[in-house]
């Protein structure tokens, strides 16, 4: 059973949570994201979960990382600057291989900047803004709707690999108010973690650390989280793809730049314009295999993000020369255009 509800991409992502079975949130407010955390105060009283607004981002995580080791699902989210301040918790929650949820509503920046979206935290979430050699599984969603699906996969993965998951949206998916469909399947809920530190009596103890001393103990244990991470590049890539037998042009955006892009390709095609587009949806792991694939048949790809260029580094990698990469961009909370682009696509023709 289903139900069509009117949500901001805030709300659809606390909803996803709850659908997903998240039983503790802990946040700290931050606009533009501060819907979030409000909608799961609410829902988290009304599933019976916990809810705790910490007196920090430091705290937030922290939570976070008790919550999991305890084998609930559990999540945070924030929005740049809080990110930033989450990052040492971060690397402790793959250190210890331990499941959650982390969000991040991108704002304009660097420093405090304003509460505009933006796309320039694209490097912090996927090369790992943190210390150590690491990597999330990253989504970006591009509408209210994916917001709900993509949180209700993000604890499936980061449950599948005990691995946190990360959501990266931005201010304008954020507030953006869109109907949705509600699907009222019943949340997944005791799942088997023999892992978590629920109490020993009759077992012999659960340890969970990232602090490993012993001579060689923590390049073995490298070793395993790389080989996981590469099961992770195997199997979770996902994207979409819009025109791409006949292009010569291929848009490549992710989010809520995907969506305008998305109406730049529409008005060129109406043109005569033989422009596609491709959209990544996990941005790690990247779809490098797909772009490698048709750059030997495209003449040109134009990036577009909110930032002074990002993912335009992964997608010249991905390319490796065999076509020109392009790239546009806007940047401390400014928007691109349909018109903006179309102009940019014009021009490369």
């Amino acid at each position: 059973m289903s139900y069509k509800a009117l949500m901001c991409g805030n709300e659809a992502c606390g909803e996803g949570a709850v659908l997903a079975g998240c039983r503790f949130y802990a946040g700290y407010p931050i606009t533009p994201q501060n819907e979030l955390t409000a909608y799961m105060a609410k829902r988290m009283n009304e599933t019976g979960g916990i809810f705790i607004q910490a007196e920090s981002e430091l705290a937030a995580i922290s939570m976070v990382f008790g919550a999991a080791a305890a084998g609930f699902r559990a999540m945070t989210s924030s929005s740049s600057p809080g990110i930033s301040l989450k990052q040492e918790g971060i690397s402790y929650l793959v250190g210890c291989e331990l499941p959650c949820v982390i969000v991040n509503m991108q704002r304009g920046g660097p420093g405090l900047g304003n509460i505009a979206p933006s796309q320039a935290d694209y490097f912090q979430a996927v090369k790992g803004g943190g210390h150590g050699d690491y990597k999330l599984i990253v989504l970006a969603p591009s509408s209210a709707q994916e917001f709900l699906e993509y949180t209700y996969l993000a604890f499936d993965l980061a449950d599948k690999y005990r691995n946190p998951a990360f959501i990266l949206g931005d201010g304008l998916l954020g507030q953006m108010m869109e109907p949705l469909n509600l699907n009222l399947k019943a949340p997944v809920t005791n799942l088997p973690k023999p892992w978590s530190l629920t109490g020993c009596r009759g077992r012999k103890p659960n340890i969970i650390r990232s602090l490993l001393l012993g001579e060689g103990v923590l390049e073995e244990h490298n070793k395993r989280l790389q080989e996981k991470f590469r099961r992770m590049k195997d199997t979770e890539v996902r994207a979409e793809t819009f025109n791409l037998k006949d292009s010569d042009i291929v848009l490549v955006a992710y989010g809520s730049v995907a969506r305008i892009a998305k109406a730049s390709m529409g008005m060129a095609r109406a043109k005569g314009l033989k422009v596609g587009l491709l959209r990544p949806i996990t941005l790690w792991p990247f779809p490098d295999k797909v772009i490698e694939e048709i750059s030997g048949r495209v003449k040109k790809f134009l990036v577009v993000e909110m930032s002074a260029g990002q993912m335009v580094e992964d997608v010249r990698l991905a390319v490796n020369g065999k076509a020109e990469v392009d790239f546009y961009g806007r940047m401390g909370g400014s928007i691109p255009t349909e018109d903006e682009i179309f102009e940019r696509i014009e021009a490369l023709i």
